[in-house]
């Protein structure tokens, strides 16, 4: 029995329905993952906010730019964490 063409069929089908769920979670589950976003966001700022000179300068940022990012609403979260 070559199980190697059958591994792949079973593969192919599960990760055919794990899309396919994905994509019809709803708007809940798109409302949930922009508040996770959110939170997450939220926690990264505060936490740059703590850094101090040296920490920054070691990361490549200025006093300035950190407090910028840091200042940045909650919601307000880099595109490419939306894909």
């Amino acid at each position: 029995m070559n199980l190697k063409g059958k591994t792949m069929f079973a593969s192919l089908h599960t990760s055919t329905l794990a899309v396919s769920r994905v994509q019809s979670r709803g708007i809940f589950a798109d409302v949930a993952k922009r508040l996770r976003l959110a939170v997450t966001a939220h926690h990264q700022r505060a936490q740059l906010a703590r850094l101090d000179d040296q920490m920054l300068a070691d990361i490549g940022l200025t006093p300035r730019e950190a407090a910028t990012e840091a200042a940045r609403p909650a919601w307000d979260v880099p595109r490419n964490w939306l894909r």
